[in-house]
């Protein structure tokens, strides 16, 4: 008796790499249509400072309300192009460059795995800041913005503003990249360094719906980690990104002398600002893009 199995056709390097490029670009492109909007909230959340501030939100609801009542139902996808634009070949690097640097620590290397998950992670969130801080200073732009929606200008007019003002440098285009790094370098190590050791420790369902829900509740907790521990990062980076309390002075220059700023003048939990809006947001949003991003490789992998 004999049995036949069925097996993928063997693919050069950079075949692998193409589709690993393609799954990421997938993923990032679904998980920032479907979860945008509150990642607009938490920008509002991280940009409003004390009780003094007359257009201080209270709460996600009432954030929510107000700017369905005083914007319209559009403004919750204010800066959406940014990210549209920003977060397919975003995703691509981060998923691609996670893949590489997990091959280049492997290679030789006497690393336990685990050790190399988190490199890895952590190298490929730095690469990726380099690739997004542009679109990210002119998302953070346009969703502070409190204009209705058909009223901003567009992404590549304010693009064009912020160039012709500031330029590229620090103070324009790539102004809070030191916090952009910190934000997505911290984030990257602690979730593909937890999404994938706990995934090898978890036993797997041979049930298939079993098993998405097993990848996807581990995804989840990646993402929720992840947020809860690089916010003070991302708090810093919306600062300097958007807009200063007083214009034509600038308060907020560098990552760590805002945080330090942000904590003497606000207290330790102004650091956590947008933290609801940022894990409801990336805990599901993980999750889809690990889930989208390994479907979508295994199909490419299989059928083309």
């Amino acid at each position: 008796m004999t049995t036949t199995t069925t097996s993928t056709p063997a693919r050069s390097p950079y075949v692998l790499a193409l589709m690993q490029f393609s799954a990421g670009g997938c993923a990032g492109f679904v998980e920032v249509s479907i979860m945008h909007p509150l990642d607009l909230i938490k920008t509002r959340f991280q940009i409003q400072r004390g009780p003094e501030d007359p257009n201080r939100y209270t709460s996600l609801t009432d954030c929510f309300r107000k700017m369905y009542r005083q914007e319209g139902a559009f403004s919750f996808y204010k800066g959406i192009l940014p990210p549209l634009m920003a977060e397919t070949p975003k995703r691509a690097v981060k998923f691609f460059t996670f893949e590489q640097y997990k091959s280049i620590f492997a290679y030789g290397s006497y690393l336990p795995e685990s050790a190399i998950f988190t490199l890895a992670g952590l190298c490929s969130g730095l690469t990726e800041a380099f690739v997004i801080n542009p679109f990210e200073v002119v998302k953070v732009k346009l969703q502070s913005e409190r204009s209705l929606f058909t009223e901003q200008k567009g992404t590549i007019a304010t693009a064009k503003e912020i160039l012709a003002q500031d330029g590229f440098g620090r103070r324009g285009l790539n102004k809070g990249l030191t916090s952009t790094l910190g934000r997505h370098g911290v984030f990257n190590m602690i979730y593909f360094s937890f999404y994938h050791n706990v995934k090898s420790i978890v036993p797997e369902y041979e049930d298939k719906k079993l098993d998405l829900m097993r990848r996807f509740a581990i995804g989840l907790c990646s993402g929720v980690l992840a947020s809860c521990i690089n916010i003070p990062f991302d708090v810093a980076k919306s600062r300097i990104q958007g807009p200063q309390p007083v214009p034509g002075q600038i308060k907020y220059r560098t990552c760590f002398a805002t945080i330090r700023t942000i904590y003497a003048e606000e207290g330790f939990l102004a650091l956590y600002k947008g933290l609801l809006p940022k894990v409801l947001r990336l805990g599901p949003g993980g999750a889809i893009m690990l889930l989208v991003y390994e479907n979508a490789f295994a199909w490419m992998k299989e059928n083309l």
